[in-house]
Order: C-alpha cells, then structure tokens, then sequence
C-alpha cells in the first residue's frame, strides 16, 4: 500500500487523554514522543489546547488538556534524534483563547486541529482563518457526521468549500459506527466540496473496524491518517497505530520503536487504565450513540460487564 503522499498523524496523547483526564506523566508523554519520532510518523497531537474554566479546572484535568508551550518544549527538546514530525494540538469550539494564541513564530505547535459540531461549523471556520493568519497549518475535524443530518452536513460542507483556509478536511466516525460501505458513501458527499487531496480520516473501533475503515480510506484516495499507538482513545480507542505503519509499505516508516515503547510503557499501563474493544463499546458502535455512556458504564466495577443490561438500557 506504498502511496508517498499518505501522511500519518498519531493522536495518542489526545485522544487517549479523553480516557484519564489528559494525567498522563511528563515521563510517558517524553517516551510517546520519542517513539513516534523514531517511526517516522509525520505529525503527533500532544493533546489538547482548552482555556481553564470552570467546567475544565487544572485541579481536575491533566497537563495535556491545556498543553502549555513551556510544556511542549520540554518534551520536544528532551529528543535528541533527527526525526521531527510536525506537532498539532486540538482546540474544542467555545473552550479556547484565541486572543492569547502565539504567532506560529513564537509557538512550538506547527498544526492546529480545530473540532466541531455540524451546528458549530460557522464559529469552528472562524477559529480555522484565524489560526491560519496567526501562521499555523489547519485541520477542521467535523465529529460526529454519523448522527448529523445530511442535509445539514450538506450546508456545512458547502460554507468548508468556499473556507481556503482549511488545509485538511476529516471525516471523524466519532462513534465508531462506520462499515466499510458508510465510508465511501461520506467521501463520496465530501469530495464534492472538497479535494480528495485535503481529505482525512480518523475513526474508533467500537465496533473492531477502526483499522479496516482507515484501509477503506486509503483505497478511496485519502492522504491523512489518525492512529494511536496501541488503539488507545477514547472508549474502544482507535486505528492501531503498529498496524498501520506495518499495512503502508513505506520505507519511512519504522514500526519497531512503537512495539519498543508498547511493551516498555503501554502493556505497564494497562494496569491502571483500560482501553479497547468489549461488549459495551460495541453496542454503543452498533447503535450509533455517544461513548459516555458506556464510558460511565465501565466506571461501575460490579456491572461493567453486564452487556445485556446495558444494551437494554440503550435501547429504550
């Protein structure tokens, strides 16, 4: 599957963060970073840039929630190697600071990954242009397009077609809903406004597919591809990054180092965390909801495996 101009983006300590708060120590993140930068890969997200509130205290949420430019640097500056993919964080709709934003010049973070609902999209192409004056490369993830409907998504793409600002286009299967046969059909819908040039994919397994939809995406012509190192995300998690890189056939990409830092960082970690595929996760996929709900359930140490009960529930 050797395409040069295919891009990998891990989103590890982002997306993973949704599952801990974003408490990740300086010591993994470091360890993440290293790793990814010795496979090869070509951007890594390092979590997300929100604004402290009331709803996200420090008190509460980890570093890589608000992922500081002194923090970066820290991290960046501990790798001493040659590989040096790009550096993205994530700005949610109504939780950032655009006013303090750094110049690109002044900021170690290279791209911006702007996410956003349907109903958001006016407000979320405002912050893409002004992320992209401030000098910073753009990426407008539109989430949850599985439960949107169509004729609006069809109005938000139409208002993406005439945004010049925005470098990169996701398709986001939020809830890990997708087949194979969803895929085509929505890039389909997107390559009518937009490039398959400047299209994306990132995608989550509730329903073990994460990977396959990714491959799907690159059958279709797509160039940008999410993945996380040991599937871990949010819920079920997301593409494998160790898979991904071993499917691509480019002599750039080095999988060792990711199963190196699997077994030194990530296997420890699942002592303490938990991500991936079960039951639960899987009826959520199957019924195109939310995983916060099947996340609370989790959290319940006596039933959380009760997946009969939780399907009822869902199901009402």
């Amino acid at each position: 599957m050797y395409r040069k101009e295919l891009k990998v983006l891990d989103c590890t300590i982002r997306d993973g963060g949704l599952i801990n708060d974003y408490q990740f120590t300086e010591e993994f993140v470091k360890a993440v970073y290293a790793a990814v930068c010795d496979s090869g890969v070509d951007i890594i997200e390092l979590g997300k840039k929100l604004v402290e509130s009331d709803e996200y205290p420090r008190s509460k949420f980890g570093p890589w929630n608000f992922s500081d430019d002194e923090l970066l640097k820290r991290v960046i500056g501990s790798y001493k190697g040659n590989n040096r993919p790009q550096v993205a964080v994530m700005f949610d709709i109504g939780r950032i600071d655009l006013e303090g934003l750094k110049d690109k010049k002044d900021s170690p973070v290279d791209m911006i990954r702007t996410a956003c609902y349907v109903a958001q999209i006016d407000k979320a192409l405002d912050v893409v242009k002004r992320t992209k004056d401030k000098g910073y490369s753009t990426s407008l993830n539109i989430m949850a397009v599985s439960a949107a409907i169509e004729t609006e998504l069809n109005e938000a793409l139409e208002d993406v077609s005439k945004t010049p600002e925005v470098d990169c286009l996701y398709l986001v299967d939020t809830y890990g809903a997708f087949y194979s046969e969803q895929i085509t059909y929505y890039l389909d819908l997107y390559k009518k406004y937009v490039p398959i040039e400047k299209l994306g994919f990132h995608g989550h397994n509730n329903i073990q597919l994460a990977y396959a939809n990714t491959q799907q995406c690159i059958i279709e012509g797509v160039n940008m591809l999410d993945a996380t190192i040991n599937g871990m995300g949010r819920g079920a998690g997301n593409c494998p990054l160790e898979l991904l890189l071993g499917f691509l056939q480019n002599p750039k990409f080095d999988v060792r180092p990711i199963y190196k830092v699997i077994q030194e960082h990530f296997v420890p970690l699942r002592n303490v965390m938990e991500w991936g595929f079960n039951d639960i996760y899987g009826i959520s996929g199957l019924l195109n909801q939310h995983p916060r709900d099947a996340m609370k359930w989790r959290d319940d140490k006596v039933n959380k495996d009760n997946c009969y009960d939780f399907y009822k529930e869902c199901s009402k």
